[in-house]
């Protein structure tokens, strides 16, 4: 047998072997744990989070629970742990990094600043009041990195664009954080008596911070559907992706993929099903086994037929059966992948077998085309529906 060919590295896994060769060198020759850090750094973000580990760790033996730069190594050591999936090991070194940095006042490049108050809140079991707490630690030294930015403005002159870059960081940053704690208002603590009243402070504040940001709008219609002010919470929605939607999928002004996901699902509770099935039609195209993204895109569609339905249109009646058509495709890919996947959300495939039901049930059973695995070429044209129901 001719020997085989060995595959060619990826970019990546060169830049891991890469990596490790550095981290190897640094740690034979005795260099300073900072160097250590940088390295796993880098190993992180090409994702050799168990390289990570191992370096981050020998950083902070040579650094010791004292040392100067011991809340960096603890923070990175969180960050490599909720990678690696070990959250109970991550919160352990948060916690131990905010014993170093209670406040948040360090510099950054030692630990210092809001992160490991967010991820803590995040990790948070408890939730609620907990998370809460951990939030308003991250926010207060967020606020005071601003106030620290923004006093040195004038002392400063030569830099005052990177200034104003930083600081703009930071508000964006913040405002994150306060939509994060309404969010948490609006779920675990909604039995609270201030509950509205915090919220409307928080977005209030967030739309301060950063009103060109995405996701404070987003948050902004959550808010707003909770306090059955629909209309209101249409518009944040629609300011909310007008600010992105032209841009390219690169573009970091696209919001993250998990909160456009959630901004399908609030695109449709408030009836603007087009614009959710827009949305998601970009979210397959930058993921096509995305579970969520399929059903959300076939719920959309769903949800769309049956208003055409309901109203009927001028010139084509049976308009919604082909949007419905359209839905099953997606509903059906949906399936395929929430089964080959073994996904956990059952009450997800609970809902889009239900829908599929009463396609079916109108429609009669899925023929040829329904099953075609290739559901992107009717996007366009099915769903470019004017309906005047907006």
């Amino acid at each position: 047998m001719a020997p085989t060919k060995p595959k060619k590295k990826s970019t990546k896994d060169k830049a891991r072997d890469r990596l490790r060769a550095k981290a190897a060198a640094a740690q034979s020759s005795n260099v300073n744990p900072r160097e250590l850090l940088v390295q796993a750094v880098g190993m992180l973000e090409v994702g050799d989070a168990e390289g990570a580990a191992k370096v981050a760790r020998t950083a902070y033996d040579h650094i010791g629970d004292n040392g100067r730069q011991a809340g960096a190594a603890l923070s990175l050591l969180g960050q490599i742990h909720v990678e690696l999936g070990e959250v109970d090991s991550a919160h352990q070194f948060f916690l131990s990094a905010v014993n170093v940095d209670e406040d948040g006042s360090l510099p950054e490049d030692l630990g210092g600043g809001a992160e490991k108050f967010l991820w803590l809140a995040q990790l948070s079991e408890e939730g609620g009041q907990d998370s809460v707490g951990w939030f308003e630690r991250g926010a207060a030294a967020l606020r005071a990195q601003i106030q620290t930015l923004t006093d040195a403005l004038e002392s400063r002159p030569l830099t005052r664009d990177e200034q104003e870059a930083a600081i703009n960081e930071k508000r964006r940053k913040l405002a994150d954080t306060l939509c994060a704690v309404a969010e948490v208002y609006m779920t675990d603590l909604s039995w609270e008596d201030d509950a509205e009243s915090r919220c409307e402070a928080l977005i209030t504040e967030a739309i301060m911070l950063a009103p060109e940001q995405p996701d404070t709008w987003q948050t902004v219609a959550n808010v707003r559907i909770s306090q059955s002010r629909t209309e209101e919470a249409k518009e944040a929605l629609k300011r909310s992706l007008g600010l992105w939607t032209d841009l390219p999928p690169e573009d970091p002004g696209v919001p993250a993929f998990p909160s456009r996901v959630s901004l399908v699902r609030l695109l449709i509770e408030v009836g603007l099903e087009e614009q959710a099935i827009e949305v998601a039609g970009r979210l397959v195209d930058e993921d096509d086994l995305s579970v969520e993204a399929w059903y959300l895109g076939g719920y959309g569609k769903y949800m769309l037929g049956q208003k055409l339905k309901e109203v009927g249109q001028t010139g084509d009646a049976d308009k919604w059966k082909s949007v419905w058509r359209s839905s099953r495709k997606w509903l059906i890919q949906c399936m395929r992948i929430f089964e080959a996947e073994e996904y956990e959300d059952e009450r997800l495939g609970e809902h889009a077998r239900e829908l599929m039901g009463v396609i079916r049930d109108e429609l009669g059973e899925a023929l040829g085309d329904d099953l075609d695995e290739d559901v992107w070429e009717d996007t366009d044209d099915e769903d470019d529906v004017d309906t005047d129901m907006q």
